[in-house]
């Protein structure tokens, strides 16, 4: 079955049309969301940034306040140690209890005079602190959670320690002092904001601070193995949730300090990133698609306008070839090759209705001349 002219152009003019536009709509949308997820990966990196380095600085901070008050502790004056001690922890009340204990692990002078006369030898901090200022990571409060006002939910410390020295440098003690977890986690959920949530992580892979249904618990997607190992990347990846995340892992660095090998890891609901980029892609594909629907009818009216005078020539014609001549061909001028098939279908209709002359025989030619 062939095709006519008008389905010929028709098709062929809409593939030419429609092939180029989708190729082009969609190497257009797929750029458009690659520099979206690259750009909310650079936003998501500087928050994590952000968050890493205030909170390495703050605990810098304190450890260098420790150290500090290490080399200026009174082991001879208890009295004044714990008046020392109790003023600096009403004053910073990220202090939750701060002491001095002697090197048998014995504390002689605390804020509040809490644990005084207690044993710490076996607490991670003492052991520590003997060799040097120390960091302990996040733990329960064991000692101090009967002598400290009840709470919701579980104390939960860091702990500094450093050790105290006499005049010829030998040890004489310990100070140590317990920061309120709490107090952290409250300056890590200031950076959480509209479908993103930041999540602290441990060397072991577990939650400290983040989202409730988290906390606590240990992950094993990609971004907290990488945490795992120290390694700042972002990626794309599906949690337990079942949702898909942009992730960037930025690790905790503080100096010279020893850390606890902390990685704050940001993450975003990919559809809560990419919505707004997919509402502009949705509004391209309309106006898009309103475009070649347009396009579509003006290519059908051009190829119905096309077609026409080769339709009305062609009926011309095939009545021609019948033996019909009573009606002349339509006078066609919408274009060149239409103007000249109508004239050649005239020229052919004028010759065809001419009267029948038969050729004369040499008979009647001589009887002509005779006469």
């Amino acid at each position: 079955m062939r095709v006519g002219l008008k389905t010929l152009v028709f098709v062929i003019g809409a593939l030419l049309m429609l092939a180029p536009a989708i190729v082009a709509g969609m190497m257009f949308t797929d750029a458009m969301q690659r520099r979206a997820e690259t750009a909310n990966a650079a936003r998501l990196r500087v928050l994590g940034d952000i968050a890493a380095n205030q909170l390495g600085r703050q605990m810098y901070r304190l450890w260098q306040d420790v150290e500090g008050m290490s080399r200026i502790a009174n082991m001879g004056d208890p009295e004044e140690a714990r008046r020392q001690l109790t003023l600096l922890s009403s004053v910073d009340r990220r202090y939750t209890w701060i002491g001095v204990a002697d090197v048998t692990g014995k504390v002689i002078a605390a804020s509040q005079g809490m644990l005084e006369g207690a044993s710490v030898a076996e607490r991670p901090w003492f052991r520590r602190g003997l060799n040097g200022p120390a960091a302990t990571d996040v733990h329960e409060a064991l000692l101090l959670e009967k002598l400290l006002p009840a709470t919701p939910e579980p104390r939960r410390f860091v702990d500094f320690s450093a050790p105290i020295k006499n005049a010829q440098a030998g040890t004489t003690g310990v100070i140590g002092a317990h920061f309120d977890w709490a107090l952290v986690k409250d300056g890590l959920h200031a950076f959480r904001g509209q479908g993103v949530e930041l999540l602290l992580v441990s060397r072991d892979r577990a939650v400290l601070s983040g989202p409730s249904n988290l906390e606590g618990t240990t992950l094993s997607v990609g971004s907290a193995v990488a945490a795992g190992q120290g390694a700042s990347i972002s990626l794309r990846e599906r949690w337990g949730d079942g949702k898909n995340y942009m992730t960037v892992v930025v690790p905790v660095v503080w100096e010279d300090m020893p850390g606890f090998g902390w990685s704050v890891i940001v993450r975003a609901d990919t559809n809560t990133v990419l919505d707004p980029i997919r509402s502009i892609a949705r509004a391209f594909w309309t106006i898009l698609g309103a475009g070649v629907l347009v396009g579509l009818v003006l290519l059908y009216l051009f190829a119905a306008w096309l077609a026409k005078p080769l339709q009305r020539l062609v009926t011309a014609g095939e009545a021609l070839a019948s033996g019909r001549s009573d009606q002349p061909p339509h006078d066609e001028t919408r274009y060149e090759e239409a103007t000249r098939l109508s004239a050649a279908l005239v020229r052919l209709q004028t010759h065809s209705v001419r009267p029948y002359q038969p050729s004369r025989t040499k008979a009647d030619k001589t009887s002509m001349s005779t006469s």
